[in-house]
Parts: structure tokens; C-alpha cells; sequence
């Protein structure tokens, strides 16, 4: 894996399908989000009148998406709403990958008991289901955004650690860093200079697919009732229509939108991925035992016939 410059980066993303439809769909979210207050027809954080006939309101030209259990448009929800998945997807993301690559880094670097006791941790830390754990320790403390941030990110490190020390076992073996340690370079400025940046584009690609893990589990804290209660997520949307009679009032706008808004947020981010890591990798794109067009091209050109020599007339 080599640097990559921001205007090259893009240029190398344009040619992946995935994850230029990744990227796109990410950033129509993120912008949602980010102009939530001018976008949303209706603030859900203001307190307002309904009356019965407001409560499950069906889709009309006032509430597009139809109301929810308290008669608040359902759009201004959503919008609002996909502020929460994406602040718990990033700042999740970034504590887990920070561990993950400090954990990994030391581990592949130093080896011996260092390395040794750090992956026993890890294997640890793998085996425990993170999934309850995160629901045990959310439902033990207070339940606010921050809390919940602190919870993912301390728990999802795991996977990224693995990752790391395997790709600064590759790196450390090469040449440029066994002549800089012996020139006398020291561990800090080995790590610093020639470490982190040959791991950093796999820690880049890593941290797009642990933010739609982080935000998988918010929406799942949420529905369970888990989330922060000042907080609007599409989580906590599932929750309210599903135990506040939703299904029996046929209200479908009320399940179907903060669903697709989770499921399409967990999609944009995993193609993003999936385009990153064909970006830095390269050899992802096809199989080894692949046929390229110039093999093809190759194989289709006409092969040249051997020239049959006279035979030899008797007496000659």
C-alpha cells in the first residue's frame, strides 16, 4: 500500500463503481444531516398541540412521510435523526481504530512479550460477545450519546488490532527499514516515518467499515430502548413505533423510513469501503489466476506457421 494524495485518491475512487456509489450516497446523508435544521419542514424538538386525528397522520402534502405516535412529521424525524448515526458512526470509529492501530502497531513492531501479551488480550477481548456487552454496560450507566460513543468505540478495536499487526509484520521486513535501523534510526522515528504511513491507508479503509458496525449498534441500542432519551435516532424511532402501536395502526411510514434510512447508511459506507480498499489494493480488483486483455489479445493474435523446408531431390 502506497501514500496517496487527496486529488489522486478521488481520481482512483471515480473508477470504482462501489465506491463512487458508496461515496454519493454517503454524502447526501451527511449533507442531510448537516442542513437538518434548513431541510426539515418542522422542528421535533418543539413541543406543539396535536390532536387524535394528528397521531399516524398518512403521508399528505403538509407531512410527507405521515406522523409518528405524537403526531410530529415524520421526515423532520428522520432528518434529525441521521445526526445521531453519523456523530456515533465517526467519533465511534475513530476510538476504535485509534486502539486498534496502537494495539496492532506495537504488537507487529516490538514482537516477543510485548506482541505476546497484547494479542492474548485480543484474542480475549474477541471471544467475549461484544454485542450484550455494549447493551450490560450502556444499560449500567447513565444512557447519553457520549456514553454510548465511549461504549462502541471501547469495545470494536479488536478487528482493527488484527489487521494492523499483520500488515507491520509485512512492513517492517523490508529493506528501507532495515537500512534505517541500521543507521542508527531509533524505534519512535521508525514507526513515525516509515510504519505508520505504509499502515495508515488500511487503517483508512478499516475505519469506513467500523463506522457502519458503530452505527448498526446504535440503531440496535435504540430500538431497544437504550438510546439517549433527548437525543432523536432512527433507532429510537423503530422502538416508539413498534411499542407504541404502529403495526396495528397500519402506519407503515412510521417503520419503513428510519429502516431504509439504516439500511441505506450502512450500505454507502460498506461500498465505500469496499472502493477504498480496491483503491489501495489494486490485485482486489481481479483474481490472481485471472486472464488480462492483453493475455487475451495475445491468445486471439494469429500464430505464425512454420515454413516447411523443400526436400532434399536425390543426386542434388
Amino acid at each position: 500500500m502506497e501514500g496517496y494524495e487527496t486529488g489522486s485518491l478521488l481520481r482512483n475512487l471515480s473508477r470504482s463503481k462501489i465506491g463512487m456509489a458508496g461515496l454519493i450516497m454517503t454524502v447526501l446523508v451527511t449533507l442531510m444531516a448537516v442542513f437538518a435544521p434548513v431541510l426539515a419542514p418542522y422542528d421535533p424538538y418543539k413541543v406543539t398541540r396535536v390532536t387524535i386525528d394528528d397521531i399516524y397522520a398518512p403521508p399528505s402534502l403538509e407531512h410527507p412521510l405521515g406522523t409518528d405516535d405524537a403526531g410530529k412529521d415524520v421526515l423532520s424525524s428522520f432528518m434529525y435523526g441521521a445526526r445521531v448515526s453519523l456523530t456515533v458512526g465517526f467519533f465511534a470509529s475513530l476510538i476504535s481504530i485509534a486502539i486498534g492501530g496502537m494495539i496492532g502497531i506495537s504488537a507487529g513492531f516490538f514482537g516477543g512479550r510485548a506482541e505476546n501479551v497484547l494479542m492474548r488480550f485480543t484474542d480475549i477481548m474477541l471471544v467475549i460477545p461484544e454485542f450484550p456487552l455494549i447493551i450490560l454496560l450502556v444499560a449500567l450507566t447513565e444512557p447519553s450519546l457520549w456514553n454510548i460513543i465511549l461504549v462502541i468505540g471501547l469495545l470494536g478495536w479488536t478487528g482493527s488490532a488484527r489487521l494492523v499487526r499483520s500488515q507491520t509484520l509485512s512492513v517492517k521486513q523490508r529493506k528501507y527499514v532495515q537500512r534505517a535501523r541500521a543507521i542508527g534510526a531509533g524505534n519512535p522515528h521508525i514507526i513515525r516515518h516509515h510504519i505508520f504511513p505504509m499502515v495508515l491507508p488500511l487503517m483508512v479503509v478499516n475505519t469506513v467499515l467500523v463506522i457502519s458496525l458503530a452505527i448498526l449498534n446504535e440503531s440496535a441500542l435504540g430500538f431497544l430502548g437504550l438510546s439517549d432519551p433527548t437525543k432523536i435516532s432512527w433507532g429510537q424511532m423503530l422502538n416508539f413505533a413498534f411499542t407504541r402501536g404502529a403495526m396495528s395502526a397500519r402506519a407503515w411510514w412510521a417503520l419503513v423510513t428510519p429502516g431504509l434510512g439504516i439500511v441505506w447508511l450502512v450500505l454507502a459506507f460498506t461500498l465505500l469501503g469496499q472502493g477504498l480498499e480496491q483503491v489501495f489494493n489494486p490485485r482486489l480488483e481481479t483474481h490472481h489466476l485471472s486472464v488480462g486483455n492483453k493475455m487475451v489479445a495475445l491468445l486471439n493474435k494469429p500464430q505464425p506457421t512454420a515454413v516447411e523446408e523443400p526436400e532434399a531431390v536425390p543426386g542434388d
